[in-house]
């Protein structure tokens, strides 16, 4: 059973650092013990993800049946069945560690088939009901591994950080999400800005202002999450730290490029990922929080 655990969290740590590069940094800023732990919750959403979106074009009622087998294998899990499961034993082993609340699990999978059929939102409202379960559950299934002093406090800033992290991947993937018949925008927000769906693509300065609204929504997120991160245990704050600001960084990306999304995907250099993550470490525990925005230049031609 050991050597089958050590391989779960292993397998999962290899998911973690080959498609979270951004979160994978964060989280080595983490004591050892603690980071296997993280690793777990990533690899059993992104294992979740790759059932939904990256099964070879297969039809949407395929990856259905495999997410609902998939479902049932975890919750299965939790009721204290057998797994036999390359991955989950690490996934139920933290859970058990941390007592991680079920719900939060179960919310997260309701919101993934929801990209089966769902292709797009009309409101912000309903964009908001989705991430409750794709981001805002993430948030407050990391917060015992993290730990806190006051975890009744520290929980809505977690919720907030999921929102800003999931709006950022979704502001910077649009042109991916529209690869897959999807789009994260809102159907009011292009209203808003005389963009049809048909035309995100197009580059237009319309388009451009419409991804500088998103941007600016998702900074009111990092906003509401900012207090949060010095009422985690003091071990924990210099990874959340190098985190939102590594995720904050691709909206300053984005803002420098003019808001298009379309050329190239928004990245943050390695320079200033290594140099943000040496300044979290340095920075004392306790210490407020900076909040993201648009670097000086862009500001400028804003």
């Amino acid at each position: 059973m050991e050597t089958s655990l050590a391989a779960a969290y292993e397998r999962c740590r290899r998911l973690h650092r080959r498609h979270g590069r951004t979160y994978y940094l964060a989280t080595s800023l983490l004591p050892a013990w603690k980071r296997r732990h993280v690793h777990a919750l990533y690899g059993f959403t992104r294992y979740t993800d790759e059932i939904v979106d990256e099964l070879g074009g297969r039809p949407a009622a395929v990856r259905a049946t495999r997410l609902r087998l998939w479902r049932d294998r975890f919750l299965g899990g939790l009721a204290g069945a057998p797994v036999d499961d390359p991955l989950l034993p690490a996934v139920l082993h933290t859970i058990a560690i941390f007592d991680l609340d079920p719900a939060d699990f179960t919310r997260f999978l309701d919101s993934m088939a929801m990209d089966l059929t769902v292709t797009g939102y009309d409101t912000y409202a309903d964009l908001l009901a989705y991430m409750e379960g794709s981001a805002a559950a993430i948030g407050t299934m990391m917060l015992p591994v993290l730990g806190a002093r006051d975890p009744a406090a520290a929980r809505e800033p977690a919720r907030q950080l999921g929102l800003a992290f999931q709006l950022t991947n979704f502001i910077r993937d649009v042109a991916e999400d529209l690869d897959r018949g999807r789009v994260y925008l809102p159907r009011e927000d292009l209203d808003r800005f005389g963009v049809r769906r048909d035309d995100l693509a197009a580059g237009s300065p319309r388009v451009s202002e419409l991804i500088r609204y998103e941007v600016s929504r998702a900074q009111a997120h990092y906003a509401a999450a900012a207090g949060g991160i010095p009422l985690l245990e003091p071990a924990s704050q210099a990874c959340m730290r190098a985190a939102y600001h590594l995720y904050g960084g691709i909206l300053d990306e984005v803002a420098a490029r003019g808001y298009d999304v379309f050329a190239a995907r928004a990245t943050v250099p390695n320079r200033r990922r290594l140099a943000v993550a040496l300044r979290s470490l340095a920075t004392r525990a306790g210490a407020p929080v900076r909040l993201p925005g648009p670097p000086p230049a862009a500001r400028r031609a804003a």
